[in-house]
């Protein structure tokens, strides 16, 4: 089980607007500040973050190149895209169905720096 990833970004005030925004739909919200890492997690009364974002070195980039976030439904997907576009995230794969298996839906974004964001519902795992 993973319990939390970091991202090293290159400005961390467009990736903390980018993040927040995109997030949102999926309930994330800004909860840790180990200044001048920020933690995101699920919008509760817990102190716990699953992702946090800190500055890079002039030098350095994030060697990640993917990560997926779980949406309840194609719905929330639609939303984190929508957001994230608007936030100035670039399309990497409209909302929509995936060839991956059946009940696969999600939808792909670059954020500022490169990564490929995805939001994702996948109900190939859930029985009839």
């Amino acid at each position: 089980m993973i319990d939390h990833l970091t991202l090293m970004v290159r400005d961390m005030g467009r990736s903390v607007d980018f993040y927040t925004r995109a997030l949102a739909p999926l309930g994330y919200v800004a909860k840790a500040h180990h200044e001048p890492t920020i933690g995101f997690g699920v919008a509760d009364d817990g102190l716990h973050s699953d992702f946090y974002l800190t500055p890079a070195g002039s030098d350095a980039c994030s060697p990640l190149t993917h990560i997926a976030f779980r949406a309840s439904d194609a719905s929330v997907v639609d939303a984190f895209y929508r957001e994230a576009i608007a936030a100035g995230g670039r399309g990497n794969g409209v909302p929509g169905p995936r060839d991956y298996h059946p009940g696969y839906y999600s939808a792909f974004v670059l954020d500022p720096d490169g990564i490929n964001v995805e939001a994702v519902v996948d109900w190939s795992g859930l029985r009839a």
